[in-house]
């Protein structure tokens, strides 16, 4: 039959082929065990980093426009809640069908600048840390939200991938779910870093 209908057969085919090359929107079992141990190793370094602080190391300000690493804590936590919001926005989106080229290459920019802190950019003022939340109550949050997170990166089959939200840094624009929740613990590792810093700052209180 499509042998007389030979544009037909053409658009068919073409149609067959571009199906067959679409990329797989859900996450790959590397791609999940990557996340789940980043998740755990950002974990791990936080809490070593903050560990035995007393509260004067906690509060201590490098400069008066710097962060304290209680500061540093309460952005990390903060910052968890948004982007575990942006995935779950993400999700609710109906599934963007330009999602390869708008999110293309965007993982491996992510993993570049993210955590070895290549780059700044000010915080939006909802994740800037506020002095609301007291010691105990960021790292009962930080508890939370990370086993919130690490759950999902666990256990979810959702298709991550053809599900976009707008990031507000023109350099990132679209990302996708997957994107989203990868952004997590690098982010926390970024942070790690800047905590880091500051215990190693001329000035930082001894015990």
């Amino acid at each position: 039959m499509l042998r007389n209908h030979p544009k037909l057969a053409a658009i068919l085919f073409g149609v067959a082929a571009q199906s067959l090359l679409a990329a797989d929107p859900t996450m790959t079992p590397q791609e999940r065990s990557q996340i789940i141990q980043l998740m755990k190793d950002s974990e791990k370094e936080f809490l070593q980093a903050v560990r035995d602080l007393t509260d004067e190391q906690w509060q201590w300000k490098p400069a008066p426009e710097r962060w304290s690493v209680g500061e540093v804590a309460e952005h990390i936590v903060l910052s968890e809640g948004a982007l575990f919001a942006k995935v779950q926005e993400a999700l609710r989106n109906p599934p963007n069908a330009d999602w390869e080229k708008k999110t293309e290459g965007k993982t491996e920019f992510l993993l570049r600048v993210m955590a070895p802190r290549l780059g700044k950019a000010q915080a939006p003022e909802e994740i800037q840390p506020q002095g609301k939340l007291t010691r105990a109550e960021i790292m009962t949050r930080f508890a939370e939200g990370r086993l919130r997170s690490l759950r999902f990166a666990e256990e979810t089959k959702a298709t991550l991938k053809d599900h976009t939200a707008e990031h507000p840094f023109p350099i990132f624009n679209t990302l996708n779910a997957y994107q989203w929740l990868l952004y997590i613990p690098l982010h926390n590792q970024r942070h790690d870093k800047q905590i880091e810093e500051v215990k190693a700052t001329a000035g930082f209180p001894a015990k």
